[in-house]
C-alpha cells in the first residue's frame, strides 16, 4: 500500500505504480520470463538478478505488466466501486498515480489517502478483473445508475479558467485566419489565453464553401 497522488496524464483505465512496488509485486512473473528468455540459467539466478534489480530486469517488467491489470482498494470499502482494476503503468518514486475522475467512486482525495494494490494471479482473475472491475466498465454508480466519475474541484476550476475571456488583454480584437494560427500566436506571447480575438471558420453548407467570424478566445 502507498499514498496516492493525482496523475492527469493517466488514461481513467490507467494508474501509476512505483517502480519498486511494481517489481516487488510482479516478482514470480519476472522470474519465469527471466529463466524462458535464458536471462538466467535457473530461478535462483532469476530471484538474484531481481533482487539486484540489474537493467534486463526493467525491461522485462515493462512487458509482464502490459496485459496484466491490478486491482485497487481503499479502506473502508462500503460499496462495490470500492476496489476497481486498472492498467499498470511504471512511475518514478513512492506514491501510487491515480486518475482524478475516479476519485468519487473510492471516496477519495489526496490529502494522504492511502491505496492498497493486489495483483490478480490466476488468467481467470485476470480476465475478470479486465472485463468487469475495469475503471473505464464502472463509470455508474449500481444504486441509482447516475454517472460516478463527474468532473469536480480542479477539473471545473481548471476548465472554467481556460475558457474565460478578460477585457484589455494583450492581441484584443486580432483576427486570425484559422485556430491553429490563433494557437501559434499563443505560443509565441503574442496573445494570452484570454484574449478576445476572431478566428475565421469555413464549413461547407449544402455545397457551398461559406467564411464565418467567430469570437472566441485562445483558451477556447
Amino acid at each position: 500500500r502507498s499514498v496516492i497522488v493525482v496523475g492527469p496524464e493517466l488514461k481513467i483505465y490507467q494508474c501509476g505504480v512505483p517502480k519498486e512496488m511494481a517489481v516487488e509485486l510482479f516478482k514470480p512473473f519476472v522470474m519465469k520470463e527471466l529463466v524462458s528468455r535464458g536471462i538466467a540459467h535457473n530461478i535462483k539466478n532469476a530471484k538474484r538478478m531481481v533482487e539486484r534489480l540489474r537493467p534486463e530486469v526493467w525491461d522485462i517488467l515493462e512487458d509482464v505488466i502490459k496485459d496484466h491489470p491490478v486491482l485497487l482498494n481503499r479502506a473502508p470499502t462500503l460499496h462495490r466501486l470500492g476496489i476497481q482494476a486498472f492498467e499498470p503503468v511504471l512511475v518514478e518514486g513512492r506514491a501510487i498515480k491515480l486518475h482524478p475522475l475516479v476519485c468519487t467512486a473510492f471516496n477519495a482525495d489526496f490529502d494522504g489517502d492511502q491505496m492498497a494494490i493486489h495483483l490478480p494471479l490466476s488468467p481467470e482473475a485476470q480476465a475478470e478483473a479486465r472485463y468487469l472491475m475495469l475503471s473505464e466498465n464502472n463509470l455508474l454508480k449500481p444504486q441509482d445508475g447516475k454517472p460516478v466519475t463527474t468532473p469536480t474541484q480542479d477539473m471545473i476550476l481548471g476548465s472554467y479558467f481556460l475558457t474565460m475571456d478578460v477585457d484589455g488583454e494583450k492581441g484584443e480584437g486580432t483576427y486570425f485566419s484559422s485556430p491553429e494560427e490563433a494557437i501559434m500566436s499563443l505560443a509565441n506571447n503574442d496573445v494570452t489565453m484570454h484574449s478576445k480575438i476572431f478566428v475565421r471558420r469555413t464549413k461547407i453548407v449544402d455545397g457551398v464553401e461559406k467564411h464565418a467570424k467567430v469570437a472566441t478566445t485562445p483558451g477556447k
